[in-house]
């Protein structure tokens, strides 16, 4: 058997404060530790008596240009892609985010910043064994040319296969394969940050989105130019980036996937579509935790 895999929180508090991309609005966030079963829940401290906002895909109320989470009690917080896609790449499973606005700080565009607090802070192991969504069957989703679909994998982990294609001649076609392996996603993805066109700036504003939006924090493409005076980060970076949200987006199927997940053109929206068809269908998946197989083990001594 592989090794055993427990739950994680971080050691101690960690704090940062940005703008959000589409509200413009400041926010402090911090990020502090919870206990085993806890899972990801955010708390907006600007609202009196707010209750938790649960990480899961069953309150995502808003999934177009990010993830926007909201409770039974219409307390919703926005952007939450990115910090959550932290919290997997990292393994942290259990954590308390506690935010005095309304939507996640976009920082620089990726998820490196809180994956570095996270890490800064330190892994904390649980006496409490990680569980895993295991996929048993394929599901499949579609929105025109648009799908993603999870299929079973032979291991514990998530293997991700991404392809976008964009007719500005900067992105192209662009695809990428990877197993969300320990150390892989702030190594190779958390830089990757978002991106978008000039030309739909003034729209999304008028939409009252993009107010917080800036060079600074996203990868800014004018027709096949990029706007950006220092270029990429990679030649891929896009792709990266749609990698990273799907990994953000995933981690709101309320735990880590043993799975295969397969996409053409993600987004937000798919991606939560993707989620929401998986937990609904109820034969394509199981739980499962390595407590399921360190219990087997003595019976399967015995028959042998």
């Amino acid at each position: 058997m592989s090794r055993l895999q427990y739950q994680q929180t971080i050691n101690f508090p960690v704090v940062c404060a940005g703008v959000g991309v589409h509200s413009g609005a400041r926010a402090r966030i911090v990020m502090k530790p919870a206990a085993a079963g806890t899972g990801i829940r955010f708390r907006r401290t600007d609202i009196d008596g707010c209750e938790d906002i649960i990480a899961r895909g069953d309150f995502v109320t808003e999934g177009q240009l990010g993830s926007t989470l909201t409770n039974e009690a219409g307390q919703s917080v926005a952007t939450v892609e990115h910090l959550l896609a932290a919290c997997a790449g990292v393994g942290v499973d259990n954590l308390i985010i506690e935010i005095d606005g309304p939507e996640v700080p976009i920082m620089d565009g990726s998820s490196a910043v809180y994956c570095e607090l996270m890490l800064a802070a330190g892994l904390r192991q649980q006496r409490a064994f990680r569980r895993r969504i295991r996929i048993l069957e394929t599901v499949e989703v579609s929105d025109g040319v648009k799908r993603a679909s999870l299929s079973p994998a032979p291991d514990d982990y998530l293997s991700i296969h991404a392809k976008i294609e964009f007719e500005s001649r900067a992105i192209g076609t662009q695809q990428m394969a990877l197993r969300m392996l320990p150390g892989m996603f702030a190594r190779d993805i958390a830089f990757a940050r978002t991106f978008g066109f000039a030309k739909d700036v003034e729209k999304l504003k008028s939409m009252g989105l993009a107010r917080g939006g800036s060079l600074e924090n996203a990868v800014v493409l004018d027709g096949d130019n990029i706007v950006n005076p220092e270029g990429l980060r990679s030649s891929d970076e896009f792709v990266r980036h749609k990698i990273l949200d799907a990994v953000g987006d995933l981690m709101l199927a309320g735990a880590p996937i043993a799975g295969v997940y397969e996409a053409r053109q993600p987004g937000h929206a798919l991606n939560n579509k993707l989620v929401r068809a998986l937990l609904e269908d109820t034969d394509a998946w199981c739980w499962e935790s390595d407590a399921d197989q360190l219990s087997a083990q003595p019976a399967a001594s015995a028959a042998g």
